[in-house]
């Protein structure tokens, strides 16, 4: 039997099982199987694999990323060319695109890179068309964009997030309040802080049994579900937030604007016309999280031209010093800093201080 027939035979049966109390442990252990059969589809046996495919793996540039993902034909490219300017071919066929496209937009003092991927087709997550390695750039990124015509958005929705789920991407959600550390011998040591609806200690136990775990600590900080234990074991998930753009608006009423305008994480849009793309870039940072440092060399006014930008979480002096090069820290005295994230201006602080969006920073070295 192939993988892919492997993986068939235990979706039917859980299609057939009946969910409750008695059939959650049996459950557990079919969703448990799955993840293993879909990680070996992403990771074929043996080998190198067959290489990554021509044109897919592009150079991370600038402060982010963002990818287009979608169906064939829904404006990817007419929205990548129109944002940054960037010739990706545009045609009124399916499959345009057969690489991938990188742009770059500046935007508030960031670099952010644009991908335009390939459209993926139904079963992308099973290798099919070019499915595998457009997902996998999809990994890498910072934001996800999925792009949907607004004349079939939710079928299409739904399909793209199966399939990227099923490549281990978890879309505008947090990691599972879950601690799970191996140990070498004691068994399975099984802690509930919150009551739990899903889990017990037999499913989780037989959950672990199926990745040949018998010794691990696992604490439950939240009510879970079996797919989250799941992820966590596995621990090759990527969360990647995610705004749907559905495009094509000029096709529809404005009543039906309205009513899309109130779905959480959409931007209605249409690439062709210019309509609404300062809305997409504002949401687009809002999602990126990014925070802008400003540099003022001594004696002088700060650069208020180009920013240091650094992700959000890591936004110590320590990360802005690495940012610029990594022998800045052995020379480092103290910083000065003005701004949100001090109590006077300016503040004398060390490396560990946390610093927010729009700072001014004014390195002192021995």
């Amino acid at each position: 039997m192939t993988i892919l027939e492997k993986i068939a035979e235990i979706e039917s049966e859980m299609a057939r099982t009946q969910r409750n109390k008695a059939t959650a442990h049996h459950l557990g252990l079919l969703k448990a199987r799955l993840a293993k059969l879909r990680r070996e589809l992403i990771t074929p046996k043996g080998g190198s694999g067959g290489g990554t495919g021509e044109g897919f793996d592009v150079a991370k540039t600038g402060d982010a990323r963002v990818g287009f993902v979608g169906f064939p034909s829904v404006g990817k490219s007419t929205l990548l060319s129109n944002l940054a300017g960037v010739y990706s071919e545009v045609a009124a066929y399916e499959f345009t695109t057969l690489t991938t496209v990188p742009g770059v937009i500046r935007y508030k003092g960031a670099k952010i890179q644009l991908l335009d991927l390939p459209g993926i087709i139904e079963g992308a997550k099973d290798g099919k068309g070019r499915g595998r390695q457009v997902i996998a750039v999809a990994r890498t990124c910072n934001l996800i964009l999925i792009v949907l015509d607004v004349l079939k958005p939710l079928l299409h929705k739904r399909l793209i997030e199966h399939e990227l789920e099923g490549f281990g991407i978890r879309l505008n959600k947090q990691p599972p309040n879950i601690g799970f550390k191996r140990k070498d011998k004691g068994g399975i040591n099984f802690t509930a802080t919150c009551v739990q609806t899903e889990l017990d200690s037999e499913t989780v136990k037989s959950i672990l049994s199926e990745y040949k775990i018998h010794n691990a600590d696992i604490t439950l900080r939240s009510d879970s579900t079996a797919d989250d234990l799941i992820d966590v074991v596995e621990g090759n998930r990527v969360y990647v937030p995610c705004i749907y753009v559905l495009n094509k608006i000029d096709q529809i009423s404005i009543e039906e604007l309205d009513v899309i305008y109130k779905v959480p994480h959409t931007v209605p849009i249409s690439a062709h016309h210019h309509w609404n793309f300062d809305d997409l870039l504002e949401r687009m940072w809002d999602y990126l999280r990014l925070v802008r440092i400003y540099t003022k060399p001594k004696g002088q006014l700060p650069d208020y031209t180009s920013p240091v930008v650094l992700p959000d979480g890591r936004t110590t002096v320590e990360d802005f010093c690495l940012k610029i090069h990594k022998s800045l820290m052995k020379e480092l005295k103290y910083a000065l800093v003005w701004g949100a994230s001090v109590k006077h201006n300016p503040q004398k602080v060390g490396k560990d201080h946390l610093m927010d969006d729009e700072d001014v920073i004014q390195l002192v070295k021995k």
